[in-house]
């Protein structure tokens, strides 16, 4: 069972390794998903001691919410659960516009306590924001829900640092989710030392670049058609390449220590300044399982320079 950390100024305590559950339900996200496979997921994270569960309204759209409160209300442990969902996305003549005025948060964030069965939300974030909202006034609408007892504790995605500070003027917000891994680090530039600073508990999504950090691809592995990472550039030409000759690298550190690549990096984001929780995603419920051998890994500070030193830009 996985000792619990205070996410940063919070009273949130959570397992530092969670579950991203973008692939419980994500239909719009992942083709030929299963919904009751996703509740599996789910259920293998509780069963597993993790409490930490990162979901969002886009996720489906709505269905990642609605399955994750059907496991909520059978498992009957709500309060043993931290829950933290995510919205902006408003859905306008079959297009996706991102809102973040007080009205549309508030309203959007009862529609998920009704999709999550369950009367308050542990952490609820801003997930992208929008051009016209001052976001000082978005994260007051925030801490209104907060006061009100129906959320626990802020969270904006996606920011900016410009964007960041404004949301963070009343000293309001209180974790910040933003892309971060070994291959795109551009968050340690001032993202992260902003959080530091300030006590915002910064959690990473894609940690693994979308499975690249995890050692399982090789230079001949083809993506199909329609597949994301045909397009991203992490997975394309002769950058692929210089990735896989560092993950490689990687493969020998882990080797010595007799665990796989994945698990050596997320050990590594949890030594970073400001990183409290992470929150890999899951497929399948015996992925739960191999995520938690992060947690038994002892990094070296020769390993974490090492480490740094093979994925400096």
């Amino acid at each position: 069972m996985a000792e619990k950390i205070k996410l940063g100024r919070t009273e949130l305590n959570v397992t530092p390794i969670g579950l991203g559950a973008n692939a419980v339900g994500g239909h719009n996200l992942f083709p030929n998903l299963n919904d009751e496979t996703g509740k599996g997921v789910v259920r293998s994270a509780l069963e597993n001691g993790i409490n930490f569960i990162d979901t969002a309204f886009i996720y489906g759209p709505e269905r990642s919410e609605e399955l994750i409160g059907e496991v909520l209300k059978e498992n009957g442990k709500r309060s043993e659960v931290v829950i933290a969902t995510k919205g902006a996305h408003k859905f306008v003549d079959g297009q996706v516009v991102f809102d973040n005025s007080p009205a549309f948060l508030e309203a959007s964030v009862h529609d998920s306590l009704k999709r999550l069965q369950t009367d308050y939300i542990d952490l609820y974030y801003i997930h992208f924001p929008d051009k016209e909202t001052p976001k000082d006034e978005a994260v007051g609408a925030l801490k209104r829900l907060k006061d009100a007892g129906k959320i626990r504790a802020i969270g904006v995605s996606n920011f900016s640092l410009e964007q960041l500070r404004e949301a963070n003027k009343d000293g309001y917000v209180d974790v910040l989710q933003s892309e971060y891994n070994l291959l795109r680090r551009q968050a340690e530039q001032e993202l992260l030392p902003y959080a530091h600073q300030h006590t915002i508990s910064f959690i990473p999504y894609f940690p693994l670049a979308s499975g690249l950090l995890s050692g399982k691809y090789k230079r001949d592995t083809v993506f199909g058609a329609g597949d994301i990472r045909g397009n991203n550039p992490l997975f394309t030409g002769d950058a692929y390449l210089r990735n896989l000759e560092k993950v490689d690298k990687l493969r020998d550190i882990a080797a010595a220590k007799g665990y796989e690549v994945a698990h050596v990096v997320l050990a590594w984001y949890l030594t970073r300044d400001a990183i409290d929780a992470l929150i890999p995603g899951a497929k399948r419920p015996e992925q739960i399982a191999s995520n938690l051998k992060a947690l038994d890994i002892k990094l070296t500070a020769a390993e974490i320079a090492a480490i740094d030193a093979i994925f400096k830009e």
